[in-house]
């Protein structure tokens, strides 16, 4: 199967979609992953986007696009994937269906995450991350530590990223209400849509989301 998956930040996106990737046997594709690959193995996508970056511009579509081409064209690829993360707007759909109709292949289905956006905020700005470990992760709602603002794990010092702020976090939901967002409707006229709610455990969710890819 080929997969988009999309939805606001604070989804669960990356979550699943590596269950959804594991479950349907294929790889997970996402942006982040696409721009650490290619910096550090220095490819010449990887350097120009590093270039822009350095500079704190925006990396432009083509670059972006580059690198999603690249690896959609890898073996492993070959019979299906999930792409998280692009395309971001639909500029970089519409560059997606030309690389898969180049290839003599489609699209399956777009995923859509759907979360209010009230739990969005409250779901990213409740993080707090250790001082003296990133991956020790903890939550004033869903997962709070035993004693607040100290790490179960190390003792460390528990804070708030700034990323993590609601104030970041909704300046975070316009852009995606602006940019991201309307590939829904692009991909929807297209009949390729499925939403479900990102809402519950998350099993829950990977199972509603097999559910809806099924059909």
């Amino acid at each position: 199967m080929r997969i988009v998956l999309v939805g606001p930040p604070g989804a669960g996106k990356g979550t699943q979609a590596a269950y959804l990737a594991k479950n349907l046997d294929i790889p997970h594709i996402s942006t982040g992953d696409l721009f650490r690959a290619n910096i550090s193995q220095g490819t010449a996508l990887g350097l120009e986007a590093q270039s822009y970056m350095k500079a704190g511009q925006l990396v432009p579509d083509s670059v972006t696009i580059g690198m999603a081409k690249d690896r959609m064209e890898q073996p492993d690829a070959a019979n299906g994937f999930l792409l998280d993360g692009f395309p971001r707007n639909v500029a970089q759909a519409e560059a997606l269906d030309e690389i898969l109709k180049a290839g003599h292949v489609q699209l399956d289905a777009v995923l859509d995450l759907e979360v209010p956006e009230d739990e969005v905020v409250k779901r990213i700005a409740g993080r707090r991350i250790c001082r003296n470990d990133s991956a020790h992760v903890f939550h004033v709602t869903y997962n709070a530590p035993k004693t607040e603002g100290v790490c179960d794990v190390c003792g460390g010092e528990l804070y708030q990223r700034d990323d993590d702020s609601e104030e970041t976090v909704r300046r975070r939901l316009e852009v995606y209400h602006t940019e991201t967002e309307p590939i829904i409707d692009y991909y929807r006229s297209q009949n390729l849509v499925e939403t479900i709610s990102a809402l519950g455990k998350v099993d829950e969710v990977t199972a509603k989301a097999m559910t809806a890819l099924k059909k």
